[in-house]
């Protein structure tokens, strides 16, 4: 049988049942776990205190690395995650290096690109922001 490589590019969010996700209970996430320990990472101490560490500078993410490995243009990164195709080209080219919480959530990208793309899921569009100013 022939396999098809997928990138999370190919993901079409709007299929996922978001509303199954959020009535999902703690109980019912607890029982999922239970069936199937990769479902949830156990953390330990020592992990949870260096989450919570400074990121320094050498520690910056590659964001053309990043990109690619995630398998999305710059056009297609920029808007999964927020950010300006100006500003991935600046990033990409080392003419502007990431700060503060750039940083940080490039980084929460790296790790966990996937939990990253739910909770902005839920944000609202330019287009429907716009809308809505000029409703009210």
């Amino acid at each position: 049988m022939r396999t098809t490589a997928h990138s999370r590019a190919d993901l079409d969010l709007t299929k996922i049942d978001w509303a199954k996700i959020d009535a999902t209970s703690d109980e019912e996430i607890d029982a999922q776990i239970a069936a199937d320990a990769d479902t949830a990472p156990t953390f330990t101490a020592d992990e949870i205190l260096a989450a919570g560490q400074r990121i320094e500078p050498d520690d910056v993410v590659d964001v053309q690395v990043l990109r690619n490995r995630l398998g999305l243009s710059q056009a297609a990164f920029a808007a999964r995650y927020g950010f300006s195709v100006d500003a991935i080209r600046q990033y990409e080219r080392k003419r502007r290096i990431p700060s503060g919480a750039i940083r940080t959530l490039l980084t929460v990208i790296a790790h966990e690109p996937d939990a990253v793309t739910r909770a902005l899921a839920h944000r609202k569009s330019p287009d429907e922001t716009s809308r809505n100013a000029d409703e009210s």
